[in-house]
């Protein structure tokens, strides 16, 4: 209530643009809120921009008024923004930067300094206009792996597509319990950590910092959440250091070869794993990235809950899910009822082919660019994805790879350098992988575990022979057009997007 009478006091109208610039918090989550309820368009800007890059986002936004973090609000500057009318802070919501004295007035008559008259509210005193849904809602800037970011405009249809789905598919439930550690500027995390439980009443833990795998362990040991939802990098990092050191033993790989037996002991991995995750959860749900292909697979062993999902941010984001039980392997689930989907294939005899959308989830278009929409939305409300994949006879959704990755061997086979990294990243001392093509070769770059280098103090001789064996390991498992020609040494961590997935246009 008293952030509306804020923005009434500043005379922001429907369809005035307020950017929210912060880490995850409760406070980042009552702004958003506040913002499209109001039926302003809320402008969710992730903290890990570049200076110069924020003040592009505030200003092409049009952002009448920013929000923002304390560790943020000191290198910003705030009166080259032309249209702002000032910065207030997240973290105690308190005015720091303005240009004229309308924004101290106006915060002084909301209230927002002054919380004496809070008992006198009564749940009949707060009420809300309607909004129509095909008003623009969400203008959201994320970090692409094709480039500088693009504003996508998701109208309030978007985000009720998602929302209704969700509520009818999903296994949450009023006063389940939830724990957020995605990052909430990105739509991923803002639907299903964050909007979603908030519509059904449950109960949510924000964790405020960019957490370790170690912290987000140590909150579902706490809060035992009744769903998860992670970016597969994460579960990939639990699978790596906690369970391949154990499984790849010979002792228990002779165990896990005997009937019987081993389904005893992929039992009480299942158990193991569960516990880990806190033991109450009805599912984890992934997505954002291909999950890796061998982790998956002990996954199906273990008959362990978890599933995949498909989506991008321009559908707000959800595209495709199903629940843990009946997924096929490798799938990422049937297609949203919001949606349609066709796949455009070069050839009658081609499998794989641009998967397009059209429908509810859809967005309006990137803003202020007429050129970039017309080249992913089409007249008849076609998206064109950039992803690559097919439908089964039953409908459920496989992807293969980005059509901008995609390789074209020597022999004209399609290469997808997802699936060799996949591979990759399972080998000992291998923390990430990019495979690019190079003289009309393909060479892996591999970013080396530090703490398993410093543990086993490797020298660069050893760790040249080890990569040396990876790539004769992975050969001899791989089809002759994919194979390695070299491995080498990458010296630093890949530049990545919120959802982990590698920049690969920084690369290439």
């Amino acid at each position: 209530m008293r952030f509306h009478k804020l923005f009434h006091s500043l005379n922001i109208t429907r369809g005035d643009k307020i950017a929210i610039l912060g880490k995850n918090s409760a406070r980042w989550g009552i702004l958003y809120i506040a913002v499209v309820t109001y039926g302003a368009v809320v402008v969710p800007i992730l903290p890990d921009f570049k200076i110069d890059d924020l003040h592009k986002i505030i200003g092409h936004s049009d952002s009448v008024l920013l929000f923002a973090g304390d560790q943020m609000i000191g290198s910003l500057k705030c009166p080259e923004v032309e249209k702002l009318h000032g910065v207030i802070q997240i973290n105690d919501f308190t005015v720091q930067k303005c240009k004229t004295d309308r924004l101290i007035e106006a915060f002084k008559t909301s209230g927002l300094s002054d919380k004496r008259d809070e008992k006198e509210w009564k749940p009949g005193d707060f009420k809300m206009d309607g909004i129509p849904n095909d008003h623009l809602a969400v203008l959201s800037y994320t970090s692409g792996t094709t480039g500088f970011t693009k504003g996508v405009m998701l109208q309030h249809n978007s985000l009720a597509a998602n929302m209704r789905f969700a509520q009818n598919n999903m296994p949450l439930r009023p006063g389940d319990k939830i724990v957020s550690f995605l990052p909430l500027a990105h739509t991923f995390g803002c639907a299903f950590e964050f909007l979603f439980p908030f519509t059904l009443g449950c109960d949510i833990t924000i964790l405020t910092k960019t957490p370790s795998p170690q912290i987000i362990m140590k909150a579902f040991q706490e809060i035992k959440p009744s769903l998860i939802l992670s970016v597969p990098i994460v579960i990939e990092k639990i699978y790596k250091n906690r369970l391949l050191p154990v499984i790849s033993k010979w002792y228990m790989k002779l165990l896990l070869a005997i009937p019987v037996v081993n389904q005893v002991i992929l039992s009480k991995f299942r158990e193991k794993l569960t516990e880990t995750f806190g033991g109450n959860f009805h599912e984890i749900v992934m997505g954002g990235a291909p999950l890796n292909h061998e982790v998956e697979m002990f996954f199906r062993r273990t008959k362990f809950k978890y599933t995949l999902g498909y989506g991008m941010t321009e559908c707000g984001p959800l595209i495709s899910y199903h629940g843990w039980r009946g997924l096929p392997a490798g799938s990422s689930g049937k297609m949203v009822d919001t949606l349609e989907v066709k796949i455009e294939k070069e050839s009658l005899d081609d499998t794989i082919g641009e998967i397009y959308v059209r429908g509810d989830n859809v967005m309006m278009g990137y803003y202020k660019n007429a050129e970039d929409t017309r080249k992913v939305l089409d007249d008849e409300g076609w998206l064109k994805t950039g992803d690559l994949g097919f439908r089964d006879r039953d409908g459920f959704m496989y992807i293969k790879g980005r059509s901008k990755s995609m390789i074209l061997g020597a022999n004209g086979k399609n290469i997808y350098p997802e699936e060799i990294e996949s591979m990759l990243n399972n080998q000992y001392l291998v923390a990430e992988s990019m495979v690019v093509h190079r003289n009309d070769k393909l060479v892996a770059m591999v970013f080396p575990d530090a703490e398993i280098v410093k543990k086993d103090k490797i020298g660069k001789e050893d760790l040249e022979k080890i990569l040396r064996h990876h790539q004769k390991v992975l050969n001899h498992k791989l089809p002759g057009y994919m194979n390695i020609s070299s491995i080498e040494e990458h010296p630093e961590e890949f530049a990545k997007t919120p959802k982990k997935s590698i920049k690969r246009y920084l690369y290439s």
